[in-house]
């Protein structure tokens, strides 16, 4: 998996890029939340659950359905006080949506794990992208903490994170001039 850390910056890059609706800094959250949440699936473990099971880390919870029904709980859940237009609550569920959907997208960057079950329930076959750049990040706190976890920063530095700030600078540049 990409780090946490990394999760939560290309959330915050997708929001940037769609102009949150409502209060920018709780829709900035829950974007971020939406990004990480499909690890919580490592919880698995404690209960059996194998690694490859449709239930197991990079299964169901990393599908594009998951993400697509993660993005619209939020989008009622979290925002359903809000005046918004038909399009904005649209807007915000794709947001969403995309933000829990770069989860797997990220993983499947990674040199090592099993792949993503991006089509899961339907079939739990595992993928990866033909370039995978990234450093897997270790499962657990501890083990971020090493060698291999500064490994993987410096990876995702250059693969994601200065991507994502010069498309964020741009972006804002060029809105400056329109």
């Amino acid at each position: 998996m990409a780090s946490v850390f990394t999760h939560a910056a290309v959330a915050a890059a997708i929001t940037f890029a769609a102009r949150p609706v409502g209060n920018p800094w709780r829709f900035y959250a829950v974007a971020a939340f939406c990004a990480v949440a499909p690890d919580l699936d490592v919880v698995g473990f404690q209960f059996g659950v194998e690694y490859g099971d449709m239930l197991g880390h990079r299964g169901l919870s990393h599908s594009l359905v998951a993400a697509a029904t993660l993005g619209a709980i939020f989008t009622w859940a979290m925002f359903r006080g809000e005046v918004w237009t038909a399009a904005e609550r649209t807007r915000a569920l794709v947001v969403l949506a995309l933000c829990t959907a770069s989860h797997g997208a990220l993983d499947a960057l990674t040199n090592g794990g099993m792949g993503i079950a991006f089509f899961a329930p339907l079939e739990n076959s595992r993928y990866f992208f033909p370039w995978r750049p990234i450093q897997v990040s270790p499962i657990g706190i501890a083990a971020f903490f090493s060698q291999w976890g500064l490994a993987v920063l410096r990876s995702e530095i250059v693969v994601v994170w200065l991507p994502c700030a010069g498309a964020c600078g741009l972006l804002a540049l060029l809105r400056r001039r329109g």
